[in-house]
């Protein structure tokens, strides 16, 4: 198990090193005049020059990449060319809003996905087709327009509540609640319906195998069939699904952040990307692809646990 992690972690470093090359290199090289756009079209040759010089644009691409990458491994992600505040600094007051409101809407997914799915695939019949139909209905409504819906039916007509979710750092956990409901509903809508579906498939597909029929033979009762056998052999597909719906919803997150005025990483990546901030589009990007190898490592690692075929592949 210790060389399948292993192996796993390794996997991820490469990623994270050859996305971090492409990002750095595309960035800079598509930018155009970057001093230029920073001073503005009265920014005489001089001046120019002086800033490229003062943000090491004069120097090779490779070398700026390679300088880049030392300050990142000691923590310096740099700092932003238009705020001067530090990227890490901006980065660790946003991404607790972001990851706070994104891990409350998967376990909610993760739980009502798992009940849902499970219940349809064992009920089958009008059970079933109404969750097919939910996730059909469910799957064409992008998560920006649930948000709209929302803002316009619960807190603007009924006042139910904030349309805004702005966080208050003193403000207590009620707080944090009552002003996350909505951008976290908003996310959960697409997630539990499509979850559902394939779990429920997945679990379908467990029950039609051959094994099931053995036990059934062997008069095994039909609870500890499926929470004994079925579950766990269906484990890796609704953990494969949930991992990719989390994946999906760190895009997503970018505009149900600006829907609900939320101050989380959103906010910050559109304007970052505006105004061509490259240190913090490049601290955005590190931040979204260490989440998306973190969780495919804890997805690979607990299914290399529940099915040992898994590490040996």
């Amino acid at each position: 198990m210790i060389r399948f992690i292993a192996k796993r972690l390794g996997s991820g470093l490469v990623v994270l090193f050859v996305v971090s090359a492409l990002t750095f290199f595309l960035l800079y090289v598509s930018s155009g005049s970057i001093a230029r756009n920073i001073l503005g079209d009265q920014a005489t040759a001089e001046q120019v020059a002086l800033k490229e010089h003062e943000l090491g644009l004069d120097q090779p691409l490779v070398v700026r990449y390679f300088s880049w990458v030392a300050d990142a491994l000691s923590g310096n992600l740099g700092a932003s060319w238009f705020t001067s505040e530090p990227v890490a600094n901006s980065l660790a007051t946003r991404i607790p809003v972001t990851m706070t409101m994104v891990f409350a809407a998967m376990i909610l997914i993760a739980v009502c996905a798992a009940l849902i799915g499970v219940v349809a695939a064992v009920k089958r019949g009008w059970v079933d087709r109404v969750v097919q139909v939910g996730a059909i209905i469910g799957d064409s409504i992008p998560g920006f327009v649930i948000g709209v819906i929302l803002v316009t039916l619960l807190a603007i007509q009924l006042g139910l509540f904030p349309a805004t979710s702005t966080i208050s750092p003193e403000a207590g956990p009620e707080a944090w609640v009552y002003s996350m409901s909505l951008p976290v509903i908003a996310l959960l809508v697409n997630g539990v319906t499509g979850g559902a579906q394939q779990i429920r498939s997945a679990v379908i597909k467990q029950l039609e195998r051959d094994y099931v029929r053995t036990l059934r033979s062997r008069g095994i009762g039909e609870r500890e069939i499926l929470f004994r056998h079925v579950l766990r052999s269906a484990a890796p597909a609704g953990l494969t699904v949930l991992s990719l719906q989390l994946i999906g919803m760190l895009g997503g997150v970018v505009i149900i952040e600006q829907i609900f005025a939320l101050p989380g990483m959103g906010p910050l990546a559109v304007a970052a990307t505006g105004q061509s901030d490259l240190p913090v589009v490049m601290g955005v990007v590190m931040y979204t692809v260490v989440v998306v190898i973190v969780v495919n490592l804890l997805v690979d690692i607990f299914n290399g646990w529940l099915n040992p075929k898994v590490r040996v592949s």
